[in-house]
């Protein structure tokens, strides 16, 4: 992912979050502690956070703060809580008392929150929202924090695990100007990150296989239809369930999530859990080691509006992340982090696709993979898709402007465009997309994934968004080659995107500059941190705290940190490091204790007080 300014922007910095957020190696990222309950079934336990049926179990100090009244939106459904909006003095208060599981390694509560005032002020927080648990102030907001729309919130709450306490949400407006704090769509989700038995760091289920069969309605924004996933279990310990993420659910609610998913077979389904975005299969028998097995289940995907990497832009649909895939476990245990709007969450493992679009013939259908069309009932196109070897699949829909070349190292490249985008531009981007595509290859291995795919839509407020052989972007050279550059690093040389962010986007960022030509010339000597937490290895549950300085960090000090190890240890040794590196984890996983072995491996200089300087922990 490329973030562009108001990326950077886009997720409000929780400052009042700071000592409450838990950076990457503390509790929240850790397996459970010994003596947890070995068993966890991840649960979310807000009863009516969306305000749909009623006010019923929440406690209000007035009768109307639970409310479906005009002046104010819901995030989903029709109703809301209210707090706050007279511009008099007044406190409305919010509770519902909540049992927090026992035996899961993680809780998080998370909640929708918009926030507008009549209040002028950029420096006086007037009008304040608390929110307590077990009457503890969790996190407080202000007029300060008004922002167009709603903007989800989240806090780890795994300290209270095996309590009942009452969540509860306060709000104080003085004697004038009025500040409303409306929320929606709260949850409290727990899930397992316990740790398998000692000594077994397998990641598994491994070797997915998926086949999927999709029907779109007339516009390409409704698909329904059957997904399968056949996998097999690589590790020594039994596999008695599997976890399917659903993660655009995030761009819904629990009532009415995009991505549904019914009539499971080869397992029984459990409760969604995660914010709606991990649904748990439990198997009719545990897998021994070797063993496989298939899930089978009907799929609905409903692409919401706006120009999101799953989102429409009127007529042109863009769906990323909206076929659920399977989880991981690893040393670790289930990774079943929540979704992160400021950067990427996914981590799965290498699997092959077989999928089956079938749409209107005014619609192109770009995917990930080769695709071939074929014709279907009247007026409709069947294209089929098939990927090996990809961490995800994604398509768009849409009566896109296609061009198409290939580059001078073999890859057929094609670029989309939606209305709008000049024919100069196109040209343009399949120029930059040609070039990049061998840029990168040349330097990290041959490409792999057949053709590239690239969608052009001047209105992504994220910049660009990668998947295998398929990248949504803006008209950008350095954006284009970037989301190419992702896919050796994410694509080809996968990680964990939530705990390991650097992995994917200092190194893509790095490969971006080699391609452009950028040496990064004392760009380190231009690093100033922002307090000793920071540090270039964080995870995301750190960055989604400090949006601020995600891409400051991640993107620029990371890059800059390559560059310098370049320059510490010489460019035919970088050159030869990075090869080597992504000839080595091909199709598989990195980690940074794999990456930082690896570097020392090729010098004998003493890496030790490089990586202590740069902030590379792991």
């Amino acid at each position: 992912m490329r973030p562009t300014p108001h990326k950077a922007l886009g997720g409000l910095a929780l400052a009042a979050l700071l000592a409450f957020s838990l950076p990457a190696g503390s509790a929240a990222a850790r397996p459970a502690e010994a003596g947890a309950a070995a068993d966890c079934a991840p649960a979310q336990v807000v009863a009516n956070g969306g305000f749909e049926s009623g006010t019923s179990p929440w406690t209000q100090s007035s009768g109307s703060l639970i409310t479906s009244r005009t002046g104010q939106s819901a995030h989903g459904g029709s109703a809301y809580a209210w707090l706050g909006g007279t511009g008099a003095t007044r406190t409305d208060t919010l509770t519902q008392s909540v049992t927090v599981p026992s035996g899961c390694g993680s809780a998080t509560l998370s909640f929708y929150l918009h926030i507008d005032t009549a209040e002028t002020t950029s420096s006086t927080a007037y009008d304040k929202l608390t929110v307590k648990l077990g009457g503890t102030t969790l996190a407080s907001y202000s007029n300060l924090d008004h922002a167009t729309g709603y903007v989800r919130k989240t806090v780890d709450v795994s300290s209270y695990a095996g309590r009942t306490v009452d969540l509860a949400f306060t709000g104080t407006e003085d004697s004038s100007l009025k500040t409303s704090f409306v929320l929606d769509d709260i949850a409290l989700d727990t899930a397992d990150t316990t740790t398998p038995p000692a000594g077994d760091t397998v990641r598994t289920p491994a070797a997915p296989d998926y086949t999927v069969s999709l029907s779109s309605d007339s516009t390409g924004t409704a698909w329904t239809g059957h997904e399968s996933a056949t996998f097999t279990n690589a590790s020594a310990d039994a596999l008695g369930e599997v976890y399917l993420r659903l993660w655009d659910n995030y761009h819904g609610t629990c009532s009415a999530p995009p991505v549904k998913v019914s009539n499971v077979t080869g397992g029984t389904a459990g409760d969604l859990s995660v914010a709606c975005t991990a649904l748990k299969i439990t198997l009719p028998q545990p897998l021994a080691k070797g063993q496989s097995a298939t899930i089978g289940f009907d799929l609905g995907i409903t692409v919401p509006d706006g120009a999101d990497r799953f989102g429409h832009d009127g007529a042109f649909s863009f769906i990323g992340n909206a076929l659920p895939v399977l989880a991981v476990r690893d040393g670790s245990g289930w990774h079943l982090d929540p979704y992160t709007n400021n950067g990427e969450s996914f981590y799965s493992l290498a699997a092959d696709f077989k999928v089956t679009l079938d749409h209107p013939s005014s619609l192109l259908v770009p995917a990930t993979g080769t695709s071939t069309d074929t014709p279907g009932t009247s007026g409709r196109t069947v294209t089929t898709a098939t990927a090996s070897k990809v961490r995800d699949f994604a398509w768009a829909a849409g009566p896109f402007s296609k061009i198409s070349g290939t580059s001078p190292g073999g890859v057929p490249v094609n670029v989309y465009s939606v209305s709008g985008i000049s024919s100069s531009s196109a040209q343009s981007m399949l120029s930059t997309a040609k070039s990049a595509v061998d840029a990168h290859a040349g330097r990290f291995g041959a490409y792999p994934y057949g053709e590239l795919d690239a969608v052009i839509d001047n209105n992504f407020w994220f910049g660009g968004m990668e998947y295998p052989g398929f990248v949504l972007d803006l008209v950008s050279t350095t954006a284009l080659t970037h989301e190419i550059g992702h896919q050796w690093w994410y694509g080809i040389v996968g990680d964990d995107e939530y705990t390991s962010p650097w992995l994917d986007e200092s190194f893509t960022d790095y490969a971006t500059d080699l391609a452009q030509g950028k040496t990064g010339s004392g760009c380190w000597s231009s690093v100033s941190w922002a307090s000793s937490a920071e540090k270039i290895t964080n995870s995301m549950a750190y960055w989604d705290a400090h949006s601020s300085r995600y891409s400051t960090v991640v993107y620029g000090y990371g890059k800059c940190a390559l560059h310098d190890l370049r320059r510490l240890i010489g460019d035919t040794a970088m050159t030869q490091l990075l090869k080597d590196y992504a000839t080595a984890h091909w199709y598989g996983v990195s980690t940074t204790a794999e990456f930082k072995a690896a570097a020392q491996a090729a010098t004998s200089t003493d890496l030790t007080s490089f990586w202590t300087q740069h902030r590379i922990d792991g």
